[in-house]
């Protein structure tokens, strides 16, 4: 079979860390646009109305692929492919640092903070580790080669080089990857540890959180507790799997709800992810594999700390 082709190269630098938006002109047969404007109208029109839509075409916001600004009576052509960038709604900070664990000339390991989402998402666009990290470090093709939920903190690994990010996602599609994480949660001398809990876990679109119901397993967890005081418990926590929610759902089920968590065991709200004076006790600490490009054995810790455990 024949590749697909690789797509033109933006002529637009990154906005904020974000990529500008590639748009391919479409086969029109029924000869519906006979101008690029008309096209632009018909495809954004409904989201931003057609008069925002001309106010960014007199604005030079289109460009072609030889970074020239578009007119809006220009004529239809299919195939063709326009470049902008899009308008950003206004994103409260998160107020806490991206540290960097690791960096050479393939890798930037994250420790990525509570509140921070890791890639651009509904209305988190700019505020993520990964437009945080293509500022700051100065790396505008970094992506990253997994997904942490935005209120659990800790390791992210990202890829600097497009061509090697196939390869570190693989190991995380094929489970080679070691995680360890931590987590902050009652204490109850009646649940006995360690244990693996599994179940099936089911994550519905537009529903914040995940629920367990009958049914083969999809979920694995192994849970252990490492030290406990004052009726509080510190806990290593091994997923197996990786299902939406899996570790806040399997300690919920256990009777031991993750410290501020909004979701387990009662919704508490938007409003309540978003309170940065209680993080969710969860922390990705450790990251482990063999790397598929070089063949060493790899090993990340996080630096970060879960506030919620006493001191002592």
């Amino acid at each position: 079979m024949r590749g697909r082709k690789k797509p033109p190269p933006a002529p637009l630098p990154q906005r904020h860390g974000i990529d500008a938006v590639r748009v391919r002109m479409p086969e029109d047969s029924e000869g519906l646009w006979g101008c690029v404007g008309e096209h632009l109208v018909a495809r954004f029109g409904g989201a931003i109305g057609a008069d925002r839509v001309a106010e960014m075409l007199a604005a030079g916001r289109f460009v072609g692929a030889d970074g020239v600004a578009v007119r809006g009576d220009e004529p239809y052509a299919a195939g063709r492919c326009l470049w902008f960038h899009r308008d950003f709604a206004p994103e409260e900070p998160v107020p806490f640092p991206v540290g960097v664990v690791y960096r050479d000339e393939r890798l930037v390991v994250a420790d990525k903070p509570h509140f921070l989402a890791t890639m651009p998402r509904g209305r988190h666009i700019t505020e993520t580790a990964v437009a945080r990290l293509r500022r700051e470090l100065d790396l505008p093709a970094l992506q990253p080669a997994h997904r942490l939920d935005r209120l659990t903190a800790g390791l992210v690994l990202f890829v600097v080089r497009p061509e090697d990010r196939g390869a570190y996602q693989t190991l995380f599609r094929d489970r080679l990857v070691r995680k360890e994480y931590e987590a902050v949660a009652p204490y109850d001398p009646g649940v006995a540890l360690p244990r693996t809990v599994r179940s099936r876990i089911v994550k519905e679109r537009g529903v914040l959180a995940a629920r367990e119901e009958p049914g083969e397993a999809n979920s694995e967890s192994r849970v252990e507790l490492v030290g406990h005081r004052g009726g509080v418990g510190r806990y290593r926590l091994l997923p197996a799997t990786g299902r939406t929610h899996q570790l806040r759902v399997h300690m919920n089920a256990l009777g031991l709800p993750i410290a501020h968590d909004p979701l387990y065991p009662v919704v508490e709200g938007e409003a309540a992810t978003d309170d940065f004076s209680r993080p969710l006790q969860l922390l990705a600490r450790v990251l482990e594999f063999t790397d598929p490009v070089g063949g060493e054995p790899r090993r990340f810790v996080s630096g970060l700390r879960l506030s919620a455990w006493p001191e002592g």
